[in-house]
């Protein structure tokens, strides 16, 4: 086992890794920016180090500030988190050019299943079934209008690299799909340093249903079952549930045994997360593989038992995965929602700002997984979320009821927060029923507006 590890993130997933590292009897070092400075877990960090000003191309993507942290700091492996450099296979590469083990796939399975062009090679050898669309980067305007042509409109643009709905644009027609081809390359090329995009047929209802899986280094993949990720905004999750309501069972075991093929045939090492897009008849296609911990893993964690950080830093050390795919089994109905400083009356504004109230909910069922503490400011430089509350029961009509009342004991102020958008989501009778589409949370909220 590692003796000490680099934590090459911020916010509550900093912190979610150093718990795990600390219950290993490993010492952690934080790397932090001059935004995070004041920042209270910090404090529970064995060694802190400034790399750098808030932007986080300078402090929190910058690769040689964060390995130059690592040698001074002498420690055994880094763990990237989720966002910033998570993805990079660059980054994997530079950790294991300084004999550092990088807390996840090596650069090679990053690259195949991380990259979304290779990831569709590598789910078609796979017989998994994948969107028509190009079968790689997009060299120029013209190609892109035969590929949509052909296909038929709607069609969505993606960023080959990276994820979180940025590069992402929906087309309708020839005249919007040249205008987006070039902002989307410009977006995928300032979040990820890779502005390459690929073209996909876009279902206009759908569910977006995740499957949770974990490779080691001996060849060994498992799944830890799916889950349900459909109420979106913008691509962005905001409500998590585990295990998707209203789906066929055996439907979902063949996907997630096509999930474990693939990540058995790249080799891959660490915490993956394999997506997918169902369609109004049943059928399932790749959407894409997250190669690093998910930010609604804590979803999974509460109705398997199993926990996902530290089974990544295990399998990071050499450890063969200490269960079979038998062993494993979902146990009542979880639900995460992601609370943002944003403000849902004024269009999502965010709401940076100091957190004088923060008086959080409790009780049997009820976790929350955030760095918050009263009199944190949050900065203006990154993600607005500032919390996930995951609440976990014997059936799903239990974890939303117990979500709800979660979520009326919740007080933060005086920034806003997504809390009474949450609140509403919970007690909507479509959502309850299961099965919304990913574009519901956009027609509802459209339909308030009105």
């Amino acid at each position: 086992m590692f003796k000490r590890v680099l934590i090459a993130n911020r916010g509550e997933i900093a912190l979610r890794i150093m718990r795990a590292c600390q219950e290993l009897g490993i010492e952690t070092v934080c790397v932090y920016s001059t935004a995070d400075k004041d920042a209270p877990y910090l404090k529970l960090a064995d060694r802190a180090i400034c790399i750098g000003p808030p932007a986080a191309r300078e402090s929190y993507l910058n690769i040689a500030r964060i390995i130059a942290a690592a040698e001074v700091a002498d420690v055994d492996a880094i763990h990237p988190g989720y966002g910033f450099l998570s993805e990079r296979p660059d980054f994997s590469a530079a950790c294991r050019d300084c004999k550092i083990e990088f807390i996840g796939p090596s650069p090679e399975a990053m690259q195949m299943l991380g990259d979304k062009v290779d990831c569709k090679k590598t789910a078609k050898a796979a017989g998994v079934p994948v969107f028509p669309g190009s079968e790689s980067a997009i060299e120029d305007e013209e190609e892109a209008v035969r590929i949509a042509s052909k296909i038929g409109y709607p069609v969505i643009i993606k960023a080959s690299a990276g994820g979180g709905g940025r590069g992402m644009k929906v087309c309708h027609n020839e005249a919007t799909l040249r205008m987006q081809l070039r902002v989307a390359g410009q977006e995928a090329l300032a979040a990820f340093g890779n502005g390459a995009v690929f073209i996909e047929k876009f279902l206009e209802h759908a569910r977006h249903v995740e499957i949770q899986m974990l490779g080691d280094k001996h060849g060994n993949a498992v799944y830890l079952f799916e889950r349900d990720c459909s109420l979106q905004r913008r691509h962005q999750k905001v409500v998590e549930e585990a295990p998707a309501p209203n789906i066929d069972r055996k439907r979902l075991e063949k996907v997630c045994e096509s999930a474990a093929k693939m990540i058995r045939n790249a080799r891959y090492a660490g915490a993956a997360t394999c997506e997918f897009l169902l369609d109004g008849r049943g059928d399932f296609y790749m959407l894409e593989v997250n190669t690093r911990v998910q930010v609604e893993h804590p979803v999974t964690e509460m109705v398997t038992g199993v926990d996902i950080v530290q089974m990544s830093i295990r399998i990071a050390a050499g450890e063969k995965i200490p269960f079979k795919q038998n062993d494993l089994q979902v146990r009542g109905h979880a639900i995460e929602c992601r609370i943002c400083a944003e403000d849902p009356a004024h269009n999502f504004r965010p709401s940076a700002g100091r957190i004088d109230t923060w008086q959080v909910p409790g009780g049997l069922g009820v976790r929350l997984d955030s760095h918050v503490v009263p009199g944190y400011v949050v900065p203006t430089n990154y993600d607005s979320m500032i919390a996930k509350l995951i609440v976990h029961a014997d059936s799903r009509e239990q974890a939303l009821d117990r979500a709800a009342r979660a979520l009326r004991e919740f007080n933060v102020g005086p920034i806003k927060t997504t809390i009474p958008l949450h609140q509403r989501l919970i007690e909507n009778t479509d959502f309850r029923r299961g099965g919304v589409d990913i574009h519901y949370l956009e027609r509802l909220l459209k339909a308030s507006d009105r």
